[in-house]
């Protein structure tokens, strides 16, 4: 591998980008000797960062690029070493990964499956990255990793919230450190319950792809089970801008509530429309209507802006939680510190889980010694941790999903500043939110991880 398809950032560059000297993929090479996928030579090793660059869940896909690049330049001792200094695993020392350089290679998802798996392939096949995580969308994590497992490389989910991902897709070379759908449904419904009464009716628009179908299945499970009814449901595509048609029906619904299955730029467009219907200001029923979005962020907030005010919904993490709540969730501050310093701006919670998956794949590959896929995953499962900015942490080994707290938040209505648009309005304990390998929402007994793959 020639170091002159590197920038100085040490970024490598893909595809056609690369130039015509590549031949045979990496792993089909003589020097794959090691008898793994893309096995690295003594100096260096490449991650594949592959994120949406373009498409509705592009604004995320940037922070997740600027998190990588934070984690990247850590891990090889630069800046002032963000999390490594409050992760409880003390393996990582600023030196890279088992004395290599990480290098790293960037991809364009454009928030499509198809797309995203040509990215990872040419990043695998021609880059030799070891290691694909990123992504904004369930749809795209499902489809990379099942890629990732027939390669035999490791896939470090980014921000996929979909129960699929580590439900019914699992696979054994998949880690998934973001919370999912069944979570924010177990941790949501008992605030809503308390917030808007038991006796609701409600209507779920829901993006056309399998995040948008578990995360309605698992709010409408939570919230059908404490009294709430079900008025209708109906799907948007992913690439709808204006959601009028589709808002303009609720208000004649029957419906007092109004649940917004989106998220980036297709949740601040779909909000904005049903602000401008006036849903904010109606009543049904003889109650306040209401609006429900499942799963948002500081920098969801953002785009939506004043519209956000008073809306419920759950997020994996928050730039203010070690502030607000304490020790416990230590290394918040620290990553903060480092991301704001660099970038001026606080992270969102896209950037912290992709920042934090890069952390887990290089301590795992320290303490196994080896970047072998299989080593990797025996080092990852049952791996519990702690000052990543969750508290404690669990890398269940039945599924590969991350078990910790979730939190419920609320959009300000007085914020004080454009980063502090969000609320923590309580915090659910990871027992609430536990649930059996099998359950039904996740795929139950036919789904497996499989056996892990080693590729070459």
């Amino acid at each position: 591998m020639s170091k002159s398809n590197f920038t100085r950032r040490g970024v490598m560059k893909t595809g056609a980008a690369a130039g015509a000297a590549l031949t045979l993929p990496t792993y089909l090479r003589a020097d794959a000797h090691a008898g793994f996928t893309n096995a690295p030579g003594d100096s260096e090793v490449v991650f594949g960062f592959n994120v949406p660059q373009t498409g509705p869940y592009a604004d995320e896909g940037a922070d997740e690029l600027r998190a990588y690049e934070l984690a990247v330049e850590h891990l090889n001792g630069g800046g002032d070493g963000g999390m490594l200094q409050t992760f409880t695993s003390n393996a990582l020392d600023g030196t890279g990964i088992l004395g290599r350089e990480v290098k790293f290679v960037t991809g364009d998802t454009q928030t499509k499956s198809d797309a995203a798996r040509a990215s990872a392939r040419s990043m695998i096949e021609k880059d030799g990255a070891i290691m694909i995580t990123g992504g904004s969308s369930s749809g795209v994590a499902v489809a990379v990793q099942a890629l990732c497992q027939e390669a035999g490389v490791i896939f470090m989910a980014g921000l996929t919230h979909s129960n699929d991902t580590t439900g019914k897709d699992r696979k054994a070379n998949g880690f998934r450190h973001f919370f999912n759908s069944y979570m924010t449904g177990a941790a949501l419904a008992p605030v809503l319950a308390a917030q808007y009464g038991t006796d609701r009716k409600a209507y779920h628009l829901t993006a056309d792809y399998n995040w948008g179908y578990t995360t309605e299945e698992a709010i409408r499970a939570s919230t059908e089970a404490m009294g709430w009814e079900t008025i209708n449901s109906v799907k948007t595509p992913l690439t709808q801008t204006d959601f009028s048609s589709y808002i303009a029906p609720v208000l004649n619904s029957g419906a007092d509530v109004l649940v917004l299955n989106h998220y980036g730029g297709n949740m601040i467009n779909s909000l904005t429309n049903a602000v401008q219907f006036g849903l904010r200001d109606a009543q049904a029923n003889g109650v306040n209507f209401e609006i429900v979005v499942p799963l948002y962020s500081e920098l969801m907030a953002r785009g939506a802006g004043a519209n956000i005010a008073g809306i419920l919904g759950s997020q994996n993490w928050d730039w203010k939680l070690e502030d607000q709540l304490g020790d416990k969730y230590s290394g918040t501050n620290a990553f903060v510190r480092s991301f704001g310093t660099k970038f001026g701006f606080p992270p969102s919670q896209a950037a912290h889980t992709c920042y934090v998956q890069t952390l887990l794949y290089a301590d795992a590959v320290q303490r196994a010694g080896s970047f072998a896929p299989c080593a990797v995953v025996e080092a990852l499962e049952g791996f519990e941790f702690s000052g990543m900015g969750n508290g404690e942490t669990l890398y269940r080994a039945d599924d590969h999903q991350c078990f910790k707290d979730v939190l419920v938040v609320r959009g300000k209505e007085n914020p004080e500043n454009e980063f502090d648009l969000v609320e923590i309005v309580e915090v659910t304990p990871v027992e609430q939110v536990t649930y059996a390998p099998n359950h039904p929402q996740m795929g139950g007994d036919d789904a497996s991880l499989g056996t892990c793959n080693n590729g070459a």
